[in-house]
């Protein structure tokens, strides 16, 4: 079977700039979106450095993720047992929640009764009913300093107030990619409105995209890449690459590290370690991809907020790359002086600004500032 490689030249190489806090935004960011698709713009982005505003008395260990809810406020997942020792005592709570503009709102989250709390935080959903969902990704065989000998092979769902409400698998219990029951240090998770399903990015230990139903937690289906039936290779750690062969590509994911699912009903996988991001309907099924092994690439996903999320944000190295998102076509890339890089995992609010966690770099947030000029004008 042959599978289409999609590229295209970067048009614009540089839209963040620097900037101060502030600023106003140049028009709806719903509206400028969507005008783009009729006019060829582009989004561009400005430097907020002030945000976020962290309590003086904590300190945030390496910033996994970011979670966007209904009011837009910012929800970030640390891993507060990376802090150095002298000041573990000053340690955040894991979830912190932040307004757009950076003011602290709440934070919550740790071991609790009833519950396994992953050893390794990493990755954090805010769903379209407001249920926070977390997951993460400890392996016993990397002996992580101050980190416990167990599998993150569970997924949790909270309220916004921390209450806990359902648990997906259970810590060291995986069978490898075709158990039903657990996930194996999944990365990432989105629920699809239309079908209330959680699709998960199952991910550091397995290679596929796992589907439960929101509610129950009853799974669903599961594939790897092109559709294919996962297969065992528990590498721990994953392999790391250093480039990328010409082609389509091995036949199993590598590292499935973030997902999201379009309103239109297309599922969208960051295939991390094998740079490209592949695209299938809600049943498995593949429909295209684009792989660019010349830098990383596909290591965090993010839509624009428009009615038809006309772009598709995918955070590598140094840069976001901002594509077409029904064509995968390249349009943009996202870059500039002061700004951290593609992000370990991102997320986009209602009015276009781009928030991403770095891990050991920090958090930062793109402040969407309009749209440019059709290169036709």
């Amino acid at each position: 079977m042959k599978h289409r490689i999609l590229s295209c030249a970067v048009l614009t190489a540089l839209v963040v700039v620097a900037g101060v806090e502030g600023q106003r935004l140049l028009g709806t960011a719903a509206a400028a979106q969507t005008s783009a698709a009729r006019t060829g713009g582009v989004p561009m982005f400005r430097l907020d450095p002030s945000w976020p505003k962290v309590p003086a008395k904590w300190k945030l260990g390496d910033a996994s993720s970011i979670g966007i809810d209904a009011q837009d406020r910012v929800w970030v997942l640390h891993r507060p047992r990376t802090l150095p020792a002298d000041q573990a005592a000053m340690a955040a709570p894991p979830v912190l929640v932040f307004d757009a503009a950076g003011n602290f709102i709440q934070a919550w989250g740790g071991p609790g009764s009833g519950y396994e709390w992953p050893e390794r935080e990493h990755g954090i959903h805010i769903d379209y009913k407001g249920f926070v969902w977390i997951g993460g990704n400890n392996c016993p065989a990397r002996k992580l300093p101050g980190l416990e000998p167990v599998a993150d092979d569970q997924l949790l769902k909270f309220t916004q107030a921390g209450k806990f409400v359902m648990q997906i698998g259970h810590s060291s219990k995986s069978n490898g990619n075709a158990d039903t029951q657990n996930l194996h240090q999944p990365a990432d998770a989105f629920v699809y409105r239309k079908t209330n399903e959680l699709f998960v990015a199952d991910g550091y230990g397995n290679h596929r995209v796992a589907v439960f139903d929101a509610e129950s937690g009853e799974f669903k289906r599961m594939w790897g890449a092109f559709g294919n039936k996962p297969v065992d290779l528990d590498q721990c750690p994953p392999p790391s690459l250093t480039s990328v062969p010409d082609g389509p590509g091995p036949q199993q994911f590598s590292i499935v590290h973030a997902i999201r699912v379009s309103d239109d009903g297309l599922v969208y996988v960051a295939d991390r370690e094998n740079r490209r991001v592949q695209v299938f309907t809600t049943e498995g099924k593949f429909v295209k991809q684009l792989v660019k092994g010349d830098i990383p690439f596909a290591r965090d996903l993010a839509f624009s907020p428009d009615p038809q999320q006309q772009f598709l944000y995918v955070g590598g190295g140094s840069e976001i790359v901002v594509l077409d998102r029904k064509t995968l076509e390249i349009v943009e890339s996202i870059k500039g002086e002061g700004m951290l890089g593609g992000g370990h995992q991102m997320a986009t609010d209602s009015k276009g600004n781009i928030y991403t966690a770095q891990t050991t770099r920090g958090l930062q947030k793109l402040a969407f500032k309009g749209m440019s000029p059709s290169p036709s004008r």
